[in-house]
């Protein structure tokens, strides 16, 4: 079969398994598993493909049809500009998550040698993106999962800042001693269990569970993050936590105004609000 003959029939297969945008990934699948870029694909219709080459794809578009998220698949994904590995260990990246990146460097420019703590670092796209723009920073990222430290490590040392990362297990700040830091970002498992059935298959059936959903309301893990930051929030220290789409008000309360100061909610490219940003108060008792 030629590249033509074979992304129509690829295309057919992953509109039956109920992938939207079937053709686009179908080149995206075949350009991986020919180890080419799309721009081959156009250029070369014609070419044939080997009996060992149809087998490659075929065992990578079975995967797909399942519903196993591409960013598995392929093993990274693009995030704040770089790349980063992925595997089913980790959430994926998203897009509305680079808030707390963009949010975290405009506190952190202002702070000479500022240092940041991480809660659930996951594949590290927060702490190593921040890093990686910041360039006198340095953090302490922790997670409950030694297979996520393990790739969050991997991605440091891709982007050069695992010099200025220390990575630990920690459930929350549990093994965090009494340092205190200029800002606390996480993006915790704020999913409402009774929600978690109804995700998409790729999100529910292959993404870590306990990194999405802490198995409550979605709020538990937000509640102890923000209850307990200011003890190792500087005076004035900031905190950012990514939220799910209908919980502002609830995290709200959670906020007290007498610890906490300049409380407000980004909101994503849907207009959603996102992401937690509350400033401690200098009149705090942490």
């Amino acid at each position: 079969m030629n590249i033509s003959e074979i992304l129509k029939k690829a295309t057919e297969i992953l509109r039956e398994g109920g992938i939207v945008e079937a053709r686009r990934e179908a080149n995206s699948l075949l350009a991986f598993a020919l180890g080419k870029d799309r721009t081959f694909l156009i250029a070369h219709s014609e070419y044939e493909l080997s009996d060992e080459e149809i087998l490659r794809f075929q065992a990578i578009l079975e995967r797909r049809k399942h519903r196993e998220p591409f960013q598995y698949i392929v093993g990274k994904q693009e995030f704040y500009g770089l790349d980063f590995i992925v595997t089913n260990d980790v959430l994926i990246p998203r897009p509305e998550t680079e808030l707390i990146v963009e949010n975290a460097l405009e506190m952190l420019k202002t702070a000479e040698n500022s240092r940041f703590l991480e809660i659930g670092v996951g594949s590290g796209c927060i702490s190593v993106s921040i890093l990686h723009e910041a360039k006198t920073a340095t953090a302490i990222a922790v997670d409950v999962s030694e297979k996520a430290l393990q790739i969050a490590l991997k991605n440091a040392d891709k982007h050069q800042v695992s010099d200025r990362l220390e990575l630990k297990i920690s459930n929350i700040f549990s093994e965090i001693k009494t340092e205190k830091f200029d800002l606390i970002v996480s993006n915790p498992p704020y999913i409402d269990e009774r929600d978690f059935a109804k995700l998409q298959p790729e999100v529910r059936d292959f993404e870590p569970e306990f990194a999405l959903t802490d198995g409550e309301n979605g709020l538990s893990i937000i509640e102890k993050i923000i209850k307990d930051a200011p003890q190792f929030l500087k005076s004035k220290g900031f905190l950012l936590i990514e939220i799910g789409f209908n919980q502002s008000d609830e995290v709200r309360k959670i906020c007290s105004p007498e610890v906490w100061q300049s409380i407000e909610f980004l909101s994503d490219l849907q207009g959603i609000p996102r992401t937690l940003k509350a400033r401690l108060s200098k009149k705090s008792k942490k």
